[in-house]
């Protein structure tokens, strides 16, 4: 009931740009947290803040390792090509990682890719079931570029499985507005070597609990 309370203030009226959780040099307002309201596109604020916070409970014990990129990694990366985001990893082993996590955005909805270290798989995980085989293909071709210039080793094709989930393997949306969320569960569920198992039903429930975890800065 606390939390409850706690959930029901943050969607409550306020200043719209009063910061209502600060951590990993982002800042989430109170406009923000409301794009978690039932029905809402999330923005990048709050899907940059929660993959923060798999990053961070992902570095406890029993965890496989998380490496997430911002919401504006992959436009810059179509944009600019590999020199955009070279320095997007300074200080960070991609390949040390056993996940990486790609947030892509699409015009009007939010998509996943998975890069699986430890399995070789670049996946495209998608809650309208859409295609993302180009996507796949253009984040390998970012992989054997960081490859080559960060360990000088060749990233061989033949050995990585690209594949987009069916719609019919992954939970799917039926709505127009919980792609983002969806995107979130799919990341939570994987960095936790879960079986993602999900649907539409928990959309309020996550949505809640994700303005709690924000606010908090930790994962319940």
């Amino acid at each position: 009931q606390a939390m409850e309370r706690e959930i029901v203030a943050a969607f409550g009226k306020g200043e719209p740009g009063e910061i209502m959780s600060s951590a990993f040099k982002l800042k989430v307002t109170r406009e923000d947290i409301h794009t978690l309201k039932n029905l809402r596109w999330l923005n990048d604020e709050v899907i940059n803040f929660y993959m923060n916070l798999l990053v961070e409970r992902n570095k406890k014990e029993g965890y496989p390792t998380v490496h997430a990129f911002s919401t504006f990694f992959y436009p810059k990366l179509i944009s600019g090509g590999y020199k955009a985001v070279k320095r997007w990893t300074r200080g960070v082993d991609l390949f040390k990682q056993d996940l990486i996590f790609v947030p892509i955005h699409l015009r009007v909805h939010w998509a996943l890719v998975v890069i699986d270290v430890r399995k070789t798989t670049i996946t495209y995980f998608d809650s309208m079931g859409q295609k993302g085989d180009k996507i796949c293909e253009t984040v390998f071709r970012y992989l054997q570029e960081e490859s080559r210039e960060k360990r000088s080793l060749e990233l061989t094709f033949s050995e990585w499985t690209l594949h987009s989930m069916e719609s019919h393997e992954i939970p799917q949306q039926l709505n127009g507005s919980d792609c983002g969320v969806f995107m979130c569960k799919y990341a939570d569920y994987i960095s936790r070597d879960k079986p993602i198992n999900f649907t539409q039903n928990h959309m309020p429930y996550f949505r809640k609990k994700m303005v709690w975890e924000i606010i908090h800065q930790q994962l319940l």
